[in-house]
């Protein structure tokens, strides 16, 4: 049996989550109406109709272990599913209080909350009926219902134990609206921010999209002249007179390399943009991987990139320019703000692989901490800015794993990755 106040997840739907808060008001409900019926049998020595009133709470504890068995299997309800539940719950007040006097009985203003909660979780027309149906209820129980026995000593005293009665229902009644009203308020929070997250991914989505029209547009529109530089390079280097000249043989090796450079970052813009995985990945291990990431960095920089290996055991993975891509970008920010030093850490924690990159540079504003990841936010103060960790946050998130930045003290920021080795594993194809 599930918790009479359980903590409702926030990744179900609205409606799921109106199903539960329901099954709980109706525990309540139940051990409400088992307390009353002890309390006016015992102390008021009420002599009670026991069968009949114990039939309804009977109902409801079946209902309830039947919806609690629905809430494992589905993920949405619909409104007329809604309806049908507090019709139920409507119906079972009103048997009560057929049972228990009718419209003498105070109990009956918790239709009134019946008719507050089908108002704030069902469509108009839903709403209506359930007012229609709790208005019925009472015109029926005004004229036909089955009087209380009352022991001599209340009988004569019939309007003051109404009024005692009056005051324990308007307390019920207003502790479950709290109740209820705070729940469900609570509901539209999480479905509120939900949508949000909903929302603002599919504006990411978008802004990736078109980066990656734009950079294969780009990558169309460089092709030929860099494959012609290539071309006219290469026959450079046939020349008698170039070969023969040692500075001129060094930077035509210079700039051959600067173009083989160039068509590794266009093709990496590409695949971060789009495809996670290039055409044809090579296989190596974290550690051979991020080692050669380390040394290629520490090639371009003038000051120190310390890596730091905290591993443990190597994984064999795929190496994927994308990936690389993505650790470049968050260095590059680094070391743009940090010259002087850069620290690429890698660690493992249970099957995650664990990425930090810190420098010693001012750090993040307070102000751009939340919305580091966006597009163009950037504290670089130039169009465009912010674009390398939005493309890092969303090629992490497609692989599964999550980003997250901090300052560092004194000074500087550092930048976390967390990957599930499982979304970079390599596994050998087996032979057919």
């Amino acid at each position: 049996m599930m918790r009479l106040i359980a903590p409702i997840p926030p990744s179900r739907s609205e409606s799921w989550r109106n199903v539960l808060l329901l099954m709980q008001l109706r525990w309540i409900a139940v051990f409400g109406q088992l307390a009353t019926i002890v309390a006016v049998a015992q102390i008021l020595e009420v002599r009670l109709p026991l069968m009949p009133l114990l039939m309804a709470p009977l109902l409801l504890i079946l209902i309830n272990l039947a919806t609690a068995s629905l809430l494992q299997r589905r993920e949405e309800f619909s409104q007329s599913e809604l309806f049908n539940s507090l019709v139920i719950d409507v119906a079972a007040l009103c048997w009560q209080l057929y049972h228990s006097g009718g419209t003498t009985n105070p109990f009956t203003f918790l239709f009134l909350l019946q008719i507050v909660i089908g108002t704030v979780i069902l469509e108009p027309r839903w709403s209506w009926l359930i007012a229609l149906l709790a208005s019925l209820s009472m015109l029926l129980l005004t004229f036909a219902y089955v009087p209380l026995d009352l022991p001599a000593r209340h009988a004569a005293h019939q309007f003051h134990l109404y009024q005692l009665g009056s005051l324990f229902c308007f307390v019920l009644a207003a502790v479950l609206l709290v109740f209820f009203v705070v729940r469900l308020d609570r509901n539209r929070r999480e479905s509120a921010r939900a949508l949000e997250e909903l929302r603002q991914q599919a504006t990411e989505e978008d802004h990736i999209i078109r980066m990656g029209l734009l950079a294969s547009g780009a990558a169309h529109e460089l092709g030929t002249p860099l494959s012609s530089i290539s071309v006219i390079l290469g026959d450079w280097s046939h020349v008698p007179e170039i070969a023969a000249n040692a500075d001129l043989s060094e930077d035509l090796t210079d700039m051959r390399t600067q173009l083989d450079r160039c068509k590794t970052i266009v093709s990496g813009i590409l695949m971060s943009a789009g495809d996670l995985r290039g055409e044809n990945p090579t296989v190596s291990s974290v550690r051979a991987l991020f080692g050669d990431i380390a040394a290629d960095w520490q090639s371009r920089m003038d000051g120190e990139l310390r890596f730091i290996d905290r591993f443990g055991d190597d994984v064999a993975i795929v190496a994927d320019p994308g990936l690389r891509q993505v650790i470049g970008n968050v260095i590059d920010n680094a070391q743009e703000v940090s010259p002087g030093l850069v620290i690429l850490e890698i660690a493992r924690e249970n099957d995650d692989l664990l990425i930090a990159v810190s420098d010693q540079g001012p750090g993040f504003a307070p102000d751009l901490l939340p919305r580091v990841g966006q597009p163009y936010a950037s504290t670089k103060g130039r169009d465009g800015g912010g674009l390398g960790l939005f493309l890092v946050f969303n090629v992490v998130r497609k692989l599964g794993g999550r980003v997250a930045v901090e300052n560092r003290e004194p000074r500087g920021a550092t930048v976390r990755l967390t990957l599930p080795l499982a979304s970079l594993a390599y596994a050998k194809e087996k032979p057919t």
